[in-house]
């Protein structure tokens, strides 16, 4: 019995079509100085597609621009930090979370803090007009950093063209 044969069509100058950079916005958040180095991921990366930027926005908590984690026990303000360090790497390239397609949100104790969590989120998103809502995923986790009770993910897409 003979295997099957895929024809696979080459393609023109494939480096062209997708471009990828390496995103962070020191002025907000850094990263942790003492995590081993060197560090296997970026905090954002940003890909151009003909035309159409994605961002894809590597999991962001309530880290300041000294890589050290703040508001340790406040699920509330690591919350308004952790929207604050997106804010400042969605607009280190030009975008807002009028962009944002959507969110995974990592949550140290779902239960205990899912209805918080969602006040702020709700409040948050009015802020900003967001019409629709991202689509959006909370999950329970063992986070990176035992001091950290939320992190986020979030992915945005906007026309390069028209900025």
């Amino acid at each position: 019995m003979s295997t099957p044969q895929l024809a696979v069509e080459p393609v023109e100058n494939e480096a062209e079509v997708v471009t990828k950079k390496a995103i962070t916005n020191h002025s907000v958040l850094n990263e942790a100085f003492d995590y081993a180095k060197p560090s296997s991921f970026s905090r954002g990366l940003r890909l151009d597609i003909k035309g159409v930027t994605i961002l894809l926005i590597s999991g962001t908590a309530s880290i300041d621009e000294n890589g050290k984690t703040v508001h340790e026990g406040d699920f509330r303000a690591q919350t308004w930090r952790t929207y604050q360090n997106i804010t400042g790497l969605l607009a280190s390239e030009g975008a807002t979370w009028k962009d944002v397609v959507r969110t995974t949100c990592y949550l140290r104790d779902i239960e205990r803090d899912y209805a918080a969590f969602n006040e702020i989120r709700t409040q948050f998103f009015k802020e900003q007009g967001l019409d629709p809502l991202p689509a959006s995923t909370g999950i329970q986790a063992i986070l990176c950093r035992p001091d950290l009770l939320v992190e986020m993910e979030a992915m945005a897409i906007f026309d390069a063209s028209k900025r």
